[in-house]
C-alpha cells in the first residue's frame, strides 16, 4: 500500500492494474486501492471487468479500450488522465502483455502523463515457474501464427534462440501446435500449463509428441499458456564449461560452482563438480 489513504484522490496519470488469470482471490490489496480511487477504468470488455469490479464493491466508471480502439477513444482516455486518475486493466493478467495498451502508453509517455504499473498476476510467468523448465532466460513471443507456413517460420527464426521460449495458444490450436513443434524443434522438453489459477488447472510437460498424444486423446479446455524448453544443442561445449567453473571458483567452492554452471547451461552438476575437482587440482 503507498502511504495515501483510500479517502484520499490519487494524483493524475495512468494506472496499469494488474488482474486476476482465472482465480479472482488473486487480485492485490494495492490494485482494489488504487481501482477505487481511479475516476476511470478502461478495459477491454465491459462485461469481463464489470464481474471483478462487482465482486470488489467498485462502481466507478468503465471506458472500453481494446484492439479496435480509435484514436479518438485513445485520446479521450489521455485528457481524462491529464485530470485526474485513470486505470487500465486487461480481461485477465498483466496489461499489455498481449493485451492492447501499447499505443496508449506510449502516447502518455510522450505527452509526459505520469505512469504507474501495479504487478500481479502474470500466466507467462505463473506457467514458467511450474514448468521445471530452464527459467534463467526466457523469451515470450505472444500467439503463434495460426496459418502452417507461418507457425513454422516462427519456430524455425527461434530455433537457435538460448532460452525457453513461452506462447499463448488456445484448445482448438494446441494440437496443431505440438505436431508444429515435433517436426521443427524435434528433442525439445515442451510444457502445457493451462486453466491457471483455475479448478482444473494443470501443468504438463514431455516431449512433444506425448504431449500430442495425450491432448488428442484428451481434448483440452480453457487458456494455454505453451512453454519449448531450449535444445540441448545449444549447450556449451567442454573448454566453455571449463571457463566457466573456473570463473565460478574465483569466490565458490567446487560443489557452489558446480551448482551455478548446471542451473545456468543445463549441463549436468556430477559432471560438472568431477570436472570442477579436476581443474582445483591442476
Amino acid at each position: 500500500m503507498n502511504d495515501a489513504t483510500p479517502s484520499e484522490k490519487l494524483s493524475s496519470g495512468l494506472y496499469i492494474v494488474a488482474t486476476p488469470i482465472g482465480n479472482l482471490g488473486d487480485i492485490t490489496l494495492r490494485a482494489k486501492d488504487v481501482l477505487e480511487r481511479c475516476d476511470v477504468i478502461a478495459c477491454e470488455d465491459t462485461r469481463v471487468t464489470g464481474k471483478l469490479m462487482k465482486l470488489l464493491g467498485i462502481s466507478n466508471r468503465l471506458w472500453r479500450y481494446d484492439d479496435h480502439a480509435s484514436t479518438a477513444d485513445r485520446q479521450r482516455l489521455l485528457d481524462a488522465a491529464r485530470a485526474g486518475p485513470v486505470a487500465l486493466v486487461s480481461d485477465a493478467g498483466m496489461p499489455l502483455v498481449s493485451d492492447p495498451g501499447y499505443r496508449l502508453v506510449r502516447e502518455a509517455r510522450e505527452a509526459d502523463i505520469a505512469i504507474t504499473a501495479l504487478p500481479g498476476a502474470s500466466a507467462p510467468l505463473l506457467a514458467l515457474a511450474m514448468s521445471g523448465l530452464p527459467n534463467d532466460r526466457f523469451l515470450f513471443a505472444g500467439f503463434l501464427p495460426q496459418k502452417e507456413k507461418a507457425r513454422a517460420d516462427m519456430l524455425a527464426e527461434l530455433a537457435s534462440v538460448r532460452s525457453t521460449l513461452i506462447f499463448f495458444d488456445t484448445a482448438p490450436r494446441l494440437a496443431k501446435s505440438l505436431a508444429a513443434i515435433a517436426e521443427v524443434l524435434p528433442g525439445r522438453e515442451v510444457s502445457v500449463a493451462r486453466e491457471l489459477t483455475k479448478l482444473h488447472e494443470e501443468c504438463r510437460t514431455g516431449s512433444a509428441e506425448e504431449l500430442l498424444a495425450h491432448y488428442e486423446a484428451h481434448p483440452p479446455k480453457g487458456e494455454i499458456v505453451l512453454l519449448i524448453g531450449p535444445s540441448v544443442d545449444a549447450e556449451p561445449d567442454e573448454v566453455d564449461a571449463d571457463a566457466l567453473l573456473l570463473e565460478a571458483m574465483t569466490d565458490a567452492k567446487p560443489s557452489q560452482a558446480a551448482g551455478q554452471v548446471a542451473k545456468a547451461t543445463g549441463l549436468d552438476r556430477k559432471m560438472l563438480y568431477a570436472r570442477a575437482m579436476e581443474l582445483k587440482g591442476q
